[in-house]
């Protein structure tokens, strides 16, 4: 794992940013579902997997309940796995049917789209939800797929040679978002 902290990044939400973005987008999901027993959500390997984790939390407290929380890779429905490579492959875990449920994929960045559109094939393997919604921390641009999120903390337009890093303190020892800017 890269060194987090260096000349080549870049500040984009501070651990406060972050819990306050969470706390908002929280509540603009629970606004937008008739039921939050309805509510599956689904983090997309790797990030959004722990940012799912963190904003079922969230939405515990604020709903009183448990939200239902899974996993779904979307690895073997994506068209560009000749260019962006392959990494190990996370089973999907479905704590509960998606019949006719509001599904929340949940992603730490939207950038091209490509993963969103494998998500969305991937889904349907399952079954057939009510709604399909997407959540994503950070909206970087660069779209090649007319697909944007429901809910989206920040918007952050990038150079494609730039990235987008969502840390969490569970997994990384710290919270926040930063650009990295590759020498």
């Amino acid at each position: 794992m890269s060194d987090p902290s260096g000349p080549g990044r870049l500040e984009i939400l501070s651990a406060q940013d972050l819990t306050r973005t969470l706390q908002r987008l929280s509540t603009q999901v629970l606004e937008s579902v008739d039921r939050s027993e309805d509510l599956l959500l689904l983090g997309i390997p790797t990030r959004g997997v722990h940012l799912a984790k963190v904003l079922a939390r969230q939405l515990e407290v604020l709903t009183g309940h448990p939200l239902a929380q899974g996993t779904l890779d979307p690895t073997f429905h994506r068209d560009d796995l000749g260019r962006v490579g392959t990494r190990m492959v996370e089973a999907t875990d479905l704590p509960i049917s998606v019949e006719g449920r509001d599904v929340l994929l949940v992603d730490d960045v939207i950038f091209t789209g490509r993963t969103i559109r494998a998500a969305l094939e991937a889904i349907q393997a399952w079954g057939r939800p009510r709604r399909v919604m997407l959540l994503v921390m950070v909206d970087r641009g660069h779209r090649e797929l007319p697909i944007q999120p429901d809910f989206c903390g920040r918007h952050v337009p990038t150079r494609r040679s730039e990235t987008i890093e969502l840390r969490l303190q569970d997994l990384d020892g710290e919270e926040g978002v930063y650009l990295r800017r590759d020498p």
